[in-house]
C-alpha cells in the first residue's frame, strides 16, 4: 500500500510494489492511523514522513485548530489527529500552537463538555478528541514555552505580557521535554521518548467539570456511554467518554502512570481509570508492551 500526501503531488512508499491508490485529498484521520500503527510497529522512519508535516501545515485554519483538509472547518477530531500526527514525525513545533490552544480552551461549553467545532452543540466523545490535545500540550513544554513566551516555573507565567491562565508554577523543565532533537536515534523512539517526559504545564482546560459531563450527562446508568442526554448510547462515544475520562483524571500527574491526587478525580477514587498514551490512545501497560515487543528489548 501507498500513502498519498497531495503536496506537490508526491506519494510516500509503504510498499513500492503495492498498486497506486491517489486521491487528491486526503483526510487527516487517514494520515493519522497509519504513523500511528507504524510507530507502535517501531518501522515509523523518515522515508515514510517526507511531506505529511507540510500537508497538516495546509490544514490548520485562521481559527487556530485543524481541518481534516485544507479549506475546510477546525474541528476537533481532526485537530487531535494532525497535532499526534506532527509528533509522531517531529515536527510539532512547526505549528501554530498558541492559536491552537486558543481554538481548543473555547470549545468547552457551560454544560462543562467539548463541541467538536464552533457554534455546534457539545458531545461526550470529545472529552478524548478536544480534552487529549492539551495532555498532548502538557508533553510538549520546550516548544509550547518558547511559542507562548512562558517562564515555566519561575513564579508569574506571562503571554505577551499578560498573565497566562491555567498553567502551573512548576519546577524546571528537565532537559527530556518528550520530543527528539533532529540528531537523534529514530522516529519510531518518539512515542516513548514523549510519555517519559514530565510534564510542565498544568491542565489548560477544567478537567473536573468535564469529568462531570462524562459521568452525569453521557453515562447511561445501565453501562455504556452516549453523545449527550436524549442520545443513545453506543460503542463509540462508551470509548471515546472512558478515554477522556482517562485523560481528565490523570492530567494533573507529572509522570505518566504514577497516581493522580484524590481532588483530580471526581466522585469516589473508585471512578479511577488507567491511564492511557495520549498520542495512541492505548492503555499505557498496553503501549510499554507493544514498545518492547517491536523494538526487540522485551525478555527473552
Amino acid at each position: 500500500m501507498r500513502c498519498f500526501v497531495p503536496w506537490n503531488a508526491e506519494f510516500i512508499s509503504i510498499s513500492q510494489y503495492a498498486p497506486v491508490l491517489s486521491f487528491y485529498y486526503i483526510m487527516l484521520t487517514d494520515l493519522y492511523l497509519p504513523y500511528q500503527v507504524a510507530s507502535v510497529l517501531n518501522i515509523l522512519d523518515n522515508e515514510l514522513v517526507k511531506n505529511v508535516g507540510d500537508y497538516i501545515l495546509s490544514c490548520q485554519t485562521y481559527e487556530g485548530g485543524i481541518a481534516g483538509e485544507p479549506g475546510s472547518e477546525a474541528h476537533g477530531g481532526y485537530t487531535f489527529c494532525g497535532l499526534a500526527t506532527m509528533i509522531l514525525i517531529n515536527e510539532a513545533d512547526r505549528l501554530d500552537l498558541p492559536s491552537l490552544i486558543d481554538w481548543v480552551v473555547f470549545r468547552q461549553g457551560i454544560e462543562c463538555g467539548f463541541q467538536g467545532r464552533a457554534n455546534k452543540l457539545v458531545d461526550g466523545c470529545y472529552s478524548f478528541w478536544q480534552g487529549c490535545v492539551f495532555a498532548l500540550i502538557q508533553r510538549l513544554p520546550s516548544i509550547a514555552g518558547e511559542q507562548l513566551h512562558l517562564n515555566i516555573g519561575k513564579g508569574k507565567q506571562e503571554r505577551g505580557g499578560a498573565l497566562s491562565v491555567g498553567i502551573s508554577n512548576m519546577s524546571e523543565p528537565e532537559s527530556d521535554s518528550g520530543t527528539l532533537s533532529p540528531d537523534e536515534s529514530k522516529l519510531s523512539d518518539i512515542g516513548i521518548s514523549f510519555i517519559k517526559g514530565r510534564t510542565e504545564l498544568g491542565p489548560l482546560f477544567h478537567s473536573v467539570a468535564l469529568q462531570q459531563y462524562i459521568l452525569l450527562c453521557s453515562q447511561v446508568q445501565e453501562g455504556g456511554f452516549k453523545d449527550k442526554p436524549g442520545k443513545y448510547k453506543d460503542y463509540y462515544h462508551t470509548c471515546y467518554c472512558l478515554s477522556g475520562l482517562s485523560v481528565c483524571q490523570h492530567c494533573w500527574s507529572r509522570d505518566a502512570g504514577s497516581s493522580p491526587f484524590p481532588k483530580a478525580v471526581f466522585g469516589p477514587y473508585s471512578n479511577l481509570l488507567e491511564p492511557i498514551h495520549p498520542v495512541y490512545n492505548l492503555v499505557l501497560d498496553r503501549y510499554y508492551e507493544a514498545h518492547d515487543y517491536f523494538s526487540g528489548s522485551e525478555a527473552s
